[in-house]
C-alpha cells in the first residue's frame, strides 16, 4: 500500500504533516511516497493569486497561525513563526526530486525544521547543504544536480501533475484508487481509506 505524500516546503500545515506521516502510516504497512511541488503556479493558474490566501487575508493568516501552534502543540513539535512566509521553496523542492525515495523523509524533516523551527532561509544552498548532509547524503553532488535542466523541467512537471490530480492546497494525500485528501487534520482519513476504502480506523499490522 502506498500512500502519495503531496508537499510545499513553504506550506505551514505541511510542516505537522510531514513531521509525523511516517510514524503514523508504519503501523498499518502503508509506504509514503514524498512528492513536492510549488503552491505559487496552482494558486496563480487556478485562483488568480500572486501570493499566499494567509497573507492576501490578514485575518485568515492570523487564525492560521494561532491554529498551526495549536497544532504543533497537540503532537509535541517546536514552531517559531518564520521571519518571511512564505518562504522561496524552489531550490529545496528540486533538490528532493534528486534524493531517493528511501531518503527523502529525512531531508524533508530536515527542511521543514529549518523552515518552521530554526529561521533558517532554505532558499539558501548553505541551508539544503546542511539538510543533505544531514540526511547522509552527498551534499556536493545533490546540490549540483538540482541545477540541471532535467531537474527544473522535471518540477514544472510535478507541479502540472498536482494540478491533473485536482490539487489545489498542501499538504494533499491520494491513495491508492485516487482519492484526495487536503490537509493535515485529514492524514488519519487518508490512511484509513488507503487501508480500508473507507473512513473507519484500520487494524494496525
Amino acid at each position: 500500500m502506498k500512500l502519495q505524500f503531496w508537499f510545499e516546503y513553504g506550506s505551514t500545515y505541511s510542516y505537522p504533516c510531514a513531521m509525523r506521516i511516517e510514524d503514523c502510516a508504519r503501523p498499518y504497512g502503508i509506504e509514503v511516497e514524498w512528492r513536492p511541488f510549488l503552491l505559487g503556479p496552482l494558486f496563480k493558474s487556478q485562483q488568480g493569486m500572486s501570493d499566499s490566501p494567509f497573507n492576501i487575508v490578514p485575518q485568515k493568516g492570523a487564525y492560521m497561525w494561532r491554529d498551526l501552534a495549536r497544532v504543533c502543540e497537540k503532537h509535541g513539535l517546536p514552531l517559531n513563526r518564520p521571519a518571511t512566509f512564505p518562504q522561496n521553496s524552489v531550490l529545496a523542492a528540486r533538490t528532493t526530486l534528486t534524493v531517493p525515495q528511501v531518503s527523502r523523509a529525512a531531508f524533508a524533516k530536515c527542511i521543514y525544521r529549518a523552515n518552521f523551527v530554526d529561521g533558517r532561509d532554505i532558499s539558501d544552498p548553505e541551508t539544503v547543504h546542511d539538510c543533505l548532509m544531514s540526511a547522509s547524503l552527498d551534499a556536493d553532488a545533490f546540490l549540483s544536480a538540482a541545477n540541471e535542466s532535467e531537474i527544473k523541467s522535471q518540477l514544472r512537471e510535478e507541479t502540472q501533475t498536482a494540478a491533473e490530480f485536482g490539487i489545489f492546497g498542501a499538504p494533499s494525500l491520494i491513495a491508492p484508487d485516487g482519492e484526495l485528501f487536503w490537509g493535515d487534520d485529514r492524514l488519519e482519513d487518508a490512511l484509513a481509506w488507503t487501508v480500508n476504502g473507507t473512513l473507519r480506523p484500520p487494524e494496525q499490522k
